[in-house]
């Protein structure tokens, strides 16, 4: 019986490297190695190699958006 994988892969997502992850942020690659370091940001181990899921960095980034708060007038 033969297994289509061309239905299974069209599911996968397309992962991103750190530096690419980087540009998308805005911030070193440097600050990319930290944030995997400290297990702040949500990443794919692919072998020794650190991927990132671009929906999930999108998720990640509306979960940590701090809106501005309301200052009174006058103070």
């Amino acid at each position: 019986m033969l297994v289509q994988p061309v239905a299974a892969a069209a599911s996968l997502p397309t992962l991103i490297d750190m530096s690419s992850a980087a540009e998308h942020l805005g911030v070193s690659l440097r600050h990319v190695r930290r944030l995997v370091a400290e297990k702040r940001i949500p990443y794919v181990k692919v072998g020794h190699f650190v991927r990132f899921d671009p929906g999930e960095l999108v998720q990640w980034i509306d979960e940590h958006r701090i809106e501005p708060c309301q200052s009174p007038r006058g103070a």
